[in-house]
């Protein structure tokens, strides 16, 4: 059985595998994730090997419980990895978007594949056919664009998400809902369309925190995997260990 840590700046990520099928799941606030370390760790006896994915800061004890109870990985851009990276800064490739990656190549190997990652930022990844990684794109996820809109006026409010009933905002709130949530399908949608007319023959994946809302409303045809992440770190451990 594999642990998988996936810690962010406020909320980690936790899941345990067998192989490659996902026995459980947890979403923590960073701080407490050590306690529920230790409980996946009680009730999953068999775990042996942990990766981690570190974007937010992690306690030295934590790191030094996993070095005692486990085989562990850190990822890093030094690690093993099944694709080619054209990048041309490929050191400040995000770590998430690298095991994106991983995941686009374990599941679609030799495809032509977009995986779009609609979290804080949405992020735009590149795979094609040789299983090269080209790049992509990154801009502002929903609620960033949320709270750009309170932060950088004066007087519009900071509005929870809402998917609008009509695009044409008849309110200020339904105007900034539209204004939102509109834009950001129509540009998913956009996007997805640049990509087609380059490479007709594409596979979509959406995942992050925002998939399931957006999945519903965009018109392009796609896959919906909240468990993209996850997965691809599960298959980095693997693919290290082999």
């Amino acid at each position: 059985m594999n642990l998988i840590i996936d810690i962010g700046n406020t909320y980690t990520k936790l899941a345990v595998f067998k192989n490659n099928k996902l026995l459980d799941k947890v979403r923590v606030e960073t701080i407490k994730c050590e306690i529920e370390i230790k409980k996946l760790h009680k009730s999953h006896k068999h775990i042996k090997s942990v990766i981690v994915s570190l974007v937010g800061k992690l306690d030295n004890k934590i790191f030094n419980f996993l070095e005692e109870e486990f085989k562990l990985h850190i990822l890093t851009h030094h690690s093993k990895l099944p694709f080619k990276n054209l990048y041309s800064t490929p050191k400040t490739l995000g770590i998430d978007r690298i095991a994106l990656v991983c995941a686009s190549v374990a599941q679609f190997p030799d495809n032509n594949v977009l995986i779009i990652d609609a979290g804080t930022c949405i992020t735009f990844d590149f795979v094609n056919t040789k299983n090269q990684y080209l790049g992509g794109a990154i801009s502002p996820g929903v609620r960033m664009r949320y709270k750009a809109l309170h932060n950088q006026t004066a007087n519009l409010p900071l509005l929870e998400t809402e998917v609008p009933e009509i695009f044409i905002g008849d309110a200020t709130a339904n105007s900034m809902h539209s204004g939102v949530v509109n834009g950001v399908l129509n540009e998913i949608d956009g996007c997805i369309a640049q990509y087609k007319e380059k490479y007709q023959d594409l596979t979509v994946i959406l995942t992050g925190g925002d998939a399931k809302m957006l999945s519903k409303q965009l018109k392009s045809s796609i896959f919906a995997n909240s468990n993209f992440l996850l997965e691809g770190l599960n298959f980095i451990l693997i693919y290290n260990e082999h």
